[in-house]
């Protein structure tokens, strides 16, 4: 029996989110998501999407990773899908960060472990957590190829001058310090979608993509290849998002130590969790925004303009960048979601050959589309993204081979 599917892993700090696909027709077999884990109050949702079985949850407390993916193991085997099963082929892991040395998925070894290990300084928030579900994951099947599928990959691509910060060069390399980028197998799917709706090869396609989710990043994409993205050393720089600051002088890190009395700690949780959307309005729900602002709510509007002027600069810049633009490629939770957020980044940008069809941008749908008017100069697309599917594909892709 040749294996084909593929377990995804995507390992956060309390939080396992999966999904099995099948790689003969990258159909899903289940999903699910394991939250709150350390807790009490620690909730499995399992939701089978074979054999008409119904979505499963279960509560009370899951006290670490190990016994989070021993739970999901036994979801899976109650529908016939365990780990066990000999058409599992592999288990891919989303790893936040590989810095310049992981620039495509990667089997992992002791030496690759190794090397996240080491860039746990530059994302402390998420590669610990990445590591210890990939640890899990080697103790329940330790005789399955494991496969890390990075978010910085994509951006590796990128020209050093675009990648360096202008901070002193030995300072800089000591320490790591540079422009990585993230989203990487958002920006890599939806690229590739984009240049497909158009019909065209991706190689032959310039593409602005705008993934705008409670985190928000945009990429410059020519003809396949990142050549510059929002984000920076940590996924704080770039676009308002919905508690992050994006772009800041950073001396106000300086200023609010000197003149607040606040402590490292202090700034890095104002800048990561109380401020974007939520520090100017009290709000990171872009529904409950755009509800505020229909009655009136004058703090929730200058949080849209103020988040929509970002948008704004960033898709001009990026248009400098690329020379020829072939697309705008809109995608995650608001992207695909708020059609006033993409009339309004859209607005006003005529002379670029970006225009929004009111109609069609009103349409809800799950599907690929194009939402400016036929014969328009540049096409403005929503693509809905699939990170877990890219995550598979490269992880198939990568041991499928040795299946055969």
């Amino acid at each position: 029996m040749t294996a084909t599917r593929v377990l995804v892993l995507n390992s956060g700090s309390s939080s396992v989110k999966y999904q099995l696909l099948d790689m003969r027709d990258s159909a899903r077999l289940a999903v699910g998501l394991v939250e709150r884990i350390g807790e009490e109050t620690s909730r499995l949702v399992h939701t089978p999407l074979t054999g008409g079985g119904a979505k499963r949850e279960r509560t009370g407390p899951i006290a670490d990773h190990d016994a989070a993916l021993k739970a999901v193991a036994e979801e899976l085997t109650q529908d016939g899908l365990g780990l066990d099963s000999p058409e599992l082929a592999a288990i891919g892991h989303r790893v936040v960060h590989g810095g310049l040395k992981f620039t495509e998925p990667t089997v992992i070894t002791d030496e690759v472990m190794a090397e996240i290990e080491r860039l746990v300084p530059v994302a402390p928030l998420h590669n610990p957590a990445n590591i210890t579900g990939i640890r899990t994951a080697q103790a329940l099947r330790p005789d399955l190829a494991q496969v890390a599928v990075f978010d910085t990959a994509f951006h590796t691509t990128m020209p050093e001058y675009a990648a360096r910060y202008a901070i002193d060069v030995e300072t800089a390399d000591r320490h790591r310090i540079r422009r990585y980028g993230f989203h990487g197998t958002s920006h890599a799917y939806v690229s590739r979608r984009t240049a497909a709706l158009l019909g065209r090869a991706p190689e032959d396609v310039n593409v602005i993509v705008l993934h705008l989710g409670n985190g928000a990043s945009a990429s410059a994409v020519a003809g396949g290849r990142c050549v510059d993205t929002s984000m920076g050393l940590t996924p704080l720089e770039g676009l308002v998002m919905g508690t992050r600051s994006g772009d800041i002088d950073p001396a106000v890190t300086f200023h609010l130590k000197r003149v607040a009395g606040m402590s490292e700690d202090d700034v890095d949780v104002l800048l990561n969790k109380k401020s974007g959307l939520v520090g100017l309005c009290g709000d990171n729900d872009m529904r409950e925004i755009r509800r505020r602002i229909d009655e009136g709510d004058e703090r929730a509007r200058l949080a849209f303009e103020i988040y929509v002027h970002r948008l704004k600069k960033y898709i001009g810049a990026y248009y400098a960048v690329l020379g020829r633009v072939d697309a705008v490629a809109f995608t995650a939770g608001v992207g695909e979601n708020a059609a006033p957020v993409r009339e309004a980044a859209i607005a006003g940008l005529e002379e670029l050959g970006l225009v929004v069809d009111a109609d069609l941008n009103a349409v809800r749908s799950d599907e690929p589309r194009i939402v400016s008017p036929r014969g328009a100069r540049v096409a403005v697309a929503v693509v809905p993204t699939d990170e877990e599917l890219e995550i598979a594909q490269q992880t198939f892709a990568l041991v499928g081979e040795t299946l055969a």
